[in-house]
């Protein structure tokens, strides 16, 4: 696979980066919320670095002027006045927009993304556009990813925005509730060393599949997935990376 790669490259005098994804915002959990604002404000490290679905549904920026998101706008301000913010789009939150990250100090990062940090490489993707086998998502992706589509779906009125994506949220959840765990799709391995080899790297880091841990891949290649955070409901979750000169450490959040 070819495939043009950009290449994020960390401060020389920083000490620690985290990697967090799949935290799924929304109004309908305060506590992971309250998590997600303690994290971001208390952590020691010097930048984070968010690998999409931050929020369980981003409908367009003009939503962060009120309510809920206003509340996640001024979070990310206070967190950005003190640390480095970058933003991965996922599949919750790719309507994320430029006006949002402006306004909260955050720096866009593409899927993938090449990063550089402590004489290290790792390469850095939400995960979804590797999980090929599951076709129809594949098919709805390319989709919503087109301006055309998001340009429709931007022009209708807030509220209607917000009721198609309870609707979507929805059929998701009952998609996934008639599915045995075990059987949800996962990245193809083969994708995933394929764009490896295109970054000459030897780490992929990623969310999406809600599967945290490490994963060998073929030529002493590997990738580090990012856990999904949830403390309104037992049992809480809450998995991260940290990125240091020693390497990635996997930290439980929910353990502390």
């Amino acid at each position: 696979m070819t495939m043009g790669i950009d290449l994020w490259q960390a401060d020389a005098d920083w000490r620690r980066i985290d990697l967090i994804s799949d935290i799924h915002l929304s109004d309908e959990t305060p506590r992971t919320f309250e998590a997600w604002k303690r994290h971001l404000l208390d952590s020691p490290a010097d930048a984070v670095l968010m690998l999409g679905d931050v929020f369980e549904v981003w409908v367009g920026d003009d939503a962060r002027l009120d309510g809920f998101e206003r509340a996640c706008l001024q979070v990310l301000q206070a967190a950005a006045a003190t640390k480095f913010l970058a933003f991965m789009a996922g599949n919750r939150d790719f309507l994320l927009g430029v006006d949002m990250l402006r306004e909260a100090g955050i720096r866009h990062l593409t899927d993938p993304t090449l990063a550089r940090a402590f004489g290290q490489d790792a390469l850095l993707s939400h995960g979804d556009a590797l999980c090929v086998t599951d076709a129809p998502y594949q098919t709805f992706r390319a989709l919503v990813r087109t301006a055309n589509w998001q340009a429709s779906f931007l022009a209708m009125p807030l509220n209607e925005r917000r009721a198609r994506a309870r609707a979507m949220r929805g059929a998701s959840v009952d998609h996934q509730a008639s599915m045995a765990p075990g059987a949800w799709v996962d990245v193809d391995e083969s994708a995933a060393c394929d764009w490896l080899a295109s970054a000459d790297c030897g780490v992929l880091i990623h969310g999406h599949t809600h599967r945290p841990g490490q994963r060998d891949l073929p030529g002493h290649r590997s990738r580090r997935v990012l856990g999904d955070w949830q403390f309104d409901v037992q049992p809480h979750r809450a998995r991260i990376l940290q990125w240091t000169a020693e390497g990635l450490t996997d930290i439980d959040l929910a353990a502390q």
